[in-house]
């Protein structure tokens, strides 16, 4: 393993100082203006060729620009415009935000920054929220799997993805850098300050930079109220949100190298540094606790493709993370708690893709991955994936595409005696855990005519998650016998494109996908009490099965007079029974925190020119009924919410470009470079809806953000 690791350094070097002798300037001959049309142009084509030729299952997609017009705060406040999945949302900016697709559960989602798994070996959770927008480019959620073959053997895993793809620095012509400025502030006392440096080394090579500060006091007014089964009022008050203060900074930097049509290597450095409070549970008009929650979480990942000869492939992924977390509980009600974890991640995967035909892709990867976590919990785990899948495309009316992916896992965990004694020698063992699985997939994408954009597809597809450091070691919990969870997912549904012209333009157009999915999760595991209220086990006990439908539809105008119109709504309805035992009270119920009935809409209209832009959004989220304990009982019922956000924008160009800018085309120093204000008003919950997403845990009312931003 070190010498292929040395082999592949090595190679990295090579192309790289390769790469800066031949690097092209072919930019350099066009103007700014015709620059700009041919980037627009180009644009457009890479689209069109994503959705038509590459995704046999489309993804739910965000694009920058939607994002920007959404103004969103964190990935996790996006994410909830996707349908088919379910957003855990503690409440108020600190609050932990995690999401699971088509009740899958959380760990079933892989969750990928920039083609690179995001991991937390100890729980299998990862908090959306903190992934700020503000270097985001695009978020993809697709249902399965990736579309494209050519990935790394992890990503066959998943059951569901999400892809967050960050921004690749784009300079005008003659211009080295570009510099945004940010400020946002709001309600709960919040600031959130950014900043953003782009710099152009050469033709070929960037550098990015991304800093940015949350501060909230996470103080909020909110209305408690709950009725006993028989219809009496047992409570009834208004108070304050406390322990929901947040201060935390995000840090990114990124070095790009494009350096051919096919090859480019990419280096990136995250870290991100927080204090919270952990907004507990309201409880019988207890309002505050004492729960701390500190994190530090950093990581660099390294990225290199490249078609190495005319039909070979290579990417070749390289990621250390390491994550600290400390949780203190100093309730005076309850027994004091203070834990510290310390995680440690290497992983590395190499993906070789080879095209035998113009209709015929093959790929093979190998994903090496090991994870240690200390200070409580001394536990390693080895993990190896390797993957085999092939895609077939005939004349682009049928497209096949299958994949096998083995998994290797091997546990080490040092665990005491139980005949050690009090003052003697403490004598230690390792335990070993080791588990391996292949799980098949296969997907179908079937265009029956060219005449209209029509395609009907359909998949199958197995996936596994181990249990998690947590699930098998936890003190007073964990169960080191723990099985596997074996998901075995059915898909058919089918997507529709329309494009069409209003008053002779282009641009519009109509979008459609529909889905009917049938979903198996066997060896669920589950924590079942043991007695006392803060002891439980983790058990296999688990079946569950899930059917359900998903409704997306779009559609973008692009009226006369420089006027746009985009209209986008989800739906989705879905069943997830409990089938362990006929006996269980809970027999056929629906499991917790699962609408029968979900959806959102989204509406976008704007003006714009050359120098201005103006837009006003609207969105709506609706979660139907749900119970939040394993029986459908009235005692258990959580009544449905939903939400109205407004927001508001103007941008504005406030140095124009210089008129002459044809004639210093060919002399940069003449050409003034656009300075554009934005300023945005968001209204969050305009009708001051109380509601919760989690029992007990009150969601903010009416609240503001105003954001002010500066980009050269």
């Amino acid at each position: 393993m070190r010498r292929l690791i040395s082999i592949v350094f090595f190679t990295l070097l090579c192309v790289a100082a390769f790469s800066q002798n031949n690097a092209a300037d072919s930019l350099l001959a066009l103007s700014p203006d015709s620059l700009i049309a041919r980037y627009l142009e180009l644009e457009e084509y890479t689209v069109t060729a994503h959705v038509k030729e590459k995704d046999i299952i489309i993804p739910q997609t965000l694009s920058g620009v939607q994002l920007k017009k959404m103004n969103a705060l964190s990935v996790a406040d996006a994410i909830r415009y996707f349908s088919g999945v379910q957003i855990k949302d503690y409440g108020g900016v600190g609050g932990i935000k995690t999401v699971n697709i088509r009740s899958m559960g959380t760990n079933h989602m892989g969750v990928y920054y920039n083609g690179v798994q995001l991991g937390n070996a100890q729980n299998g959770q990862i908090d959306l929220g903190k992934y700020s927008l503000e270097n985001i480019e695009e978020i993809q959620l697709y249902n399965g799997q990736k579309s494209d073959i050519w990935q790394s053997a992890r990503e066959f895993g998943a059951a569901g993805s999400i892809y967050l793809t960050t921004r690749r620095p784009r300079f005008d012509s003659g211009k080295t850098f570009n510099i945004k400025g940010q400020m946002r502030a709001g309600s709960f006392d919040l600031i959130n300050p950014s900043f953003l440096l782009d710099l152009k080394l050469s033709e070929t090579m960037s550098l990015t930079a991304n800093a940015e500060l949350v501060s909230s006091s996470g103080k909020y007014p909110f209305r408690y109220r709950r009725v006993t089964p028989s219809g009496e009022l047992a409570y009834d008050t208004t108070a304050i949100r406390q322990n929901g203060d947040i201060n935390a900074i995000r840090v990114e930097a990124a070095l790009n190298h494009y350096y051919s049509n096919t090859g480019f290597w990419k280096l990136q450095l995250y870290h991100y540094n927080s204090e919270r409070g952990v907004p507990g549970a309201i409880v019988n008009n207890v309002w505050r606790n004492g729960e701390r929650l500190w994190d530090r979480n950093s990581f660099v990942q390294a990225t290199w493709q490249d078609e190495l000869f005319n039909r070979w492939s290579l990417r070749v992924n390289a990621k250390y993370a390491n994550d600290y977390t400390r949780y203190i509980n100093n309730d005076d009600k309850l027994i004091h708690v203070e834990n510290q974890y310390l995680q440690q991640e290497f992983y590395f995967t190499m993906a070789h893709k080879v095209r035998i035909f113009d209709w015929w892709d093959v790929s093979a990867a190998y994903d090496m991955q090991c994870n240690a976590l200390s200070m409580y919990l001394n536990a390693h785990r080895f993990t190896h994936w390797l993957s085999a899948a092939t895609a077939i495309n005939i004349k682009n009316y049928l497209r096949l595409q299958a994949s096998i992916l083995g998994t290797f896992v091997n546990d080490e965990k040092g665990i005491q005696n139980q005949e050690s004694r009090p003052n003697t020698t403490q004598h230690y063992t390792t335990l070993h855990n080791t588990t391996q699985r292949f799980t098949p997939a296969l997907f179908l994408s079937y265009r029956p005519t060219q005449l209209v954009d029509l395609r009907l597809n359909a998949f199958y597809k197995q996936s596994y998650r181990y249990p998690t450091f947590n699930d098998l070691y936890y003190t007073d919990m964990g169960n080191a016998y723990l099985k596997p969870e074996l998901a075995k997912q059915h898909n058919v549904g089918l997507s529709f494109t329309q494009p069409f012209r209003i008053a002779g333009q282009k641009g519009s157009e109509f979008r459609l996908n529909a889905d009917y999915y049938y979903n198996r999760i066997s060896d669920k595991i589950i924590a079942y009490p043991k007695g006392q209220q803060f002891r439980w086990t983790m058990l296999n006990l688990g079946l569950v099965k899930i059917n359900g439908v998903d409704v997306n539809a779009q559609l973008h105008f692009v009226l006369p007079m420089n006027f746009y119109l985009t209209a986008k709504a989800q739906y989705t309805y879905q069943t997830a029974i409990d089938v362990t035992d006929p006996n269980d009270t809970y027999y056929g119920d629906q499991i917790p925190y699962i609408p029968w009935h979900s959806g959102s809409a989204v509406g976008m209209f704007g003006w714009q020119n050359d120098w201005q832009q103006y837009g006003l959004n609207y969105s709506f989220i609706y979660v139907g009924e749900r119970y939040n304990q394993q029986e459908n009982i009235i005692y258990n019922y959580t009544q449905p919410w939903y939400t109205h956000d407004l927001s508001v924008f103007g941008e504005w160009n406030i140095q124009p470009i210089s008129h002459s800018r044809k004639a210093a085309s060919n002399s940069p120093k003449g050409v003034r470079y656009p300075i554009i204000l934005r300023i945005a008003l968001d209204i969050n919950n305009l009708l001051s809806q109380d509601y919760d997403v989690i029992l007990n845990y009150p969601m903010p009312k009416r609240n503001f953000k105003c954001t002010i931003s500066i980009t050269y």
